[in-house]
C-alpha cells in the first residue's frame, strides 16, 4: 500500500483478548514503530483510564505509553466539558476511569432523587455488573423527568477469554424507546471521535488507516470518514456478521499480525 503516513488501532480483539497478546501482535506493532510511522490506538474500553490501558499493554510488551491511547472515556469527558459544562452527571460503568474523566461533575447514588441535585445528564459507559435493573431504571425515571443521555459506546458485544460478552448497545436501544430519548454515542462509530484520533496524529484521513475487529464501528465507520478500513478476523469477528454488514471493507486480514506485510514492511 502506498500513501499510508498513520496507523489507527483498536485493542480489544485486535491486539489483545482479556488483555492478552494475541500471537504475532507485538512484533507487529514493533515494525511499525521501526517503520516510523505514527499510530494511535483507539478504543471504546471503558473498563481502565488511558494511563492503566497503557500499562497493562506494556506489561505484555507492547511498545506503547498513555499518549498512545485515545479512549472513549476521554473523548466523552472532552465532549461533556463543551456541551454540557458544570452539569451533573451519573456514570454508569463497569470500571474506573474517573482519572479520564477530569472536569465532570459526576454524582452518585446517593443523589438519584428528584430534588435539586437530581443528575442532568445520564453517562453511559461499558456493560456489566453495574448495569443492573435498578441503575437502568433509575437513569430510566431522570430520562423521563429531562435530563440528557450520553453513551461512550454503542457496542453490542466484546470478545473475553470465555467467549463474547454482552455490551452497552444491548441494553442502550430499549433504554432509548422507553424514554422516547436518542442518545449521543461519543465513541466509536462517532465522526467526531476519528476527527480527534486524526487531529491528535496530526494526519489526514486519505493518508490514514483504521485497524479494527468491528465492521461497523471501527472499519466502516472509518471508510465512512475518508479513513482506510482493515478488518481483522480475530475478537469480536464473525463470519456473519461481515455478509450482513451494510459495507465492504477496505481490506480483510486474517489477524493484525498480518499488517505489516500489508503495508510492505517486511
Amino acid at each position: 500500500m502506498k500513501g499510508i503516513a498513520a496507523v489507527l488501532i483498536d485493542i480489544d480483539g485486535v491486539l489483545t483478548v482479556s488483555w492478552k497478546a494475541l500471537p504475532g501482535a507485538v512484533d507487529a506493532m514493533e515494525r511499525l514503530r521501526a517503520a516510523g510511522l505514527p499510530l494511535v490506538l483507539v478504543t471504546n474500553t471503558t473498563s481502565r483510564t488511558r494511563a492503566g490501558v497503557a500499562e497493562r499493554l506494556a506489561g505484555e510488551g507492547f511498545p506503547v505509553d498513555a499518549d498512545d491511547i485515545l479512549t472513549a472515556p476521554a473523548v466523552t469527558a472532552a465532549y461533556l466539558r463543551e456541551h454540557h459544562p458544570h452539569a451533573r452527571c451519573r456514570l454508569i460503568n463497569s470500571g474506573d476511569v474517573g482519572e479520564d474523566l477530569a472536569g465532570v461533575a459526576l454524582v452518585g447514588e446517593e443523589a438519584d432523587d428528584e430534588g435539586r441535585d437530581a443528575p442532568e445528564v445520564i453517562v453511559f459507559g461499558g456493560a456489566g455488573e453495574a448495569f443492573s435493573y435498578l441503575a437502568l431504571n433509575t437513569a430510566f425515571r431522570h430520562l423521563q423527568r429531562g435530563a440528557r443521555l450520553v453513551a461512550m459506546h454503542r457496542n453490542l458485544y466484546w470478545r473475553t477469554a470465555d467467549g463474547l460478552d454482552l455490551d452497552t448497545g444491548a441494553y442502550l436501544p430499549g433504554l432509548e424507546r422507553a424514554a422516547g430519548v436518542e442518545a449521543t454515542v461519543t465513541g466509536k462509530p462517532a465522526e467526531a471521535f476519528f476527527a480527534t484520533a486524526l487531529a491528535h496524529l496530526g494526519a489526514s484521513a486519505a493518508e490514514t488507516l483504521m485497524v479494527g475487529d468491528d465492521i461497523e464501528s471501527d472499519v466502516l465507520a472509518a471508510q465512512r470518514c475518508g479513513i482506510t478500513g482493515v478488518l481483522v478476523k480475530t475478537g469480536k469477528y464473525l463470519p456473519e456478521t461481515h455478509r450482513a454488514a451494510d459495507g465492504t471493507p477496505d481490506h480483510v486480514l486474517d489477524s493484525f499480525a498480518e499488517l505489516p506485510g500489508l503495508l510492505g514492511l517486511w
